[in-house]
C-alpha cells in the first residue's frame, strides 16, 4: 500500500528516537535526581552500529538522524567515512522528536506490524551479535597467548 511504502525504513529511527524519550524520562525522576545528587553520573544510551545496510539509503543515515549530545555512536569505518567526507549533521535531530516517533509506530501498527513483536526479535539478533562477537575476540586472544 502506498501508507506502507510511506513508512519503509522509518521504525529503526522512530524506535531509537523512543528510546532516547524513555532516557529521558529516566532521568527525569525522582529516584534519578536523588542518584544525581549523591554524585552518581548518567550512563550514556549506545546506538551501535549505526552504518546502513540498505544502499536505497544515504550512507550517513543513522549519523545524521540520531545526532544528539551526551550518547555513544559506534559505526563502520565507512560509515565514519561518509559522515566526514559528505555528512551534514545540522544540529540535534534526536530530541523534541518523540511525539512524531511515535506516530511513525501508530502508523505501523495500522500495516499490522507490532513494535514490541519487532524489537523482541531485534533484541535477541542484537545480544546475539554481540555474543559471537565476544567469543570470537575471546578465541583470538586465547590462540595469541597459546602461540606465544
Amino acid at each position: 500500500t502506498p501508507a506502507a511504502i510511506e513508512l519503509k525504513g522509518e521504525a529503526a529511527i522512530a524506535n531509537a528516537r523512543l528510546a532516547w524519550v524513555a532516557y529521558e524520562d529516566a532521568l527525569a525522576t525522582a529516584s534519578w535526581a536523588e542518584l544525581a545528587a549523591a554524585g552518581a553520573n548518567p550512563q550514556r544510551p549506545l546506538w551501535a552500529s549505526t552504518g546502513v545496510k540498505d544502499p536505497q539509503y544515504d550512507d550517513t543515515r543513522y549519523v545524521i538522524d540520531l545526532a544528539t549530545a551526551g550518547c555513544v555512536n559506534t559505526m563502520p569505518e565507512a560509515t565514519l567515512n561518509a559522515v566526514d567526507q559528505h555528512g551534514h549533521v545540522i544540529g540535534d535531530t534526536v530530541r523534541g522528536t518523540g511525539p512524531a516517533a511515535a506516530a511513525v509506530w501508530q502508523s505501523l501498527a495500522t500495516q499490522g506490524i507490532d513494535q514490541d513483536s519487532v524489537c523482541d526479535k531485534l533484541e535477541i539478533e542484537g545480544v546475539q551479535k554481540f555474543i559471537d562477537s565476544w567469543e570470537q575476540l575471546r578465541t583470538t586472544v586465547q590462540n595469541a597467548m597459546q602461540g606465544s
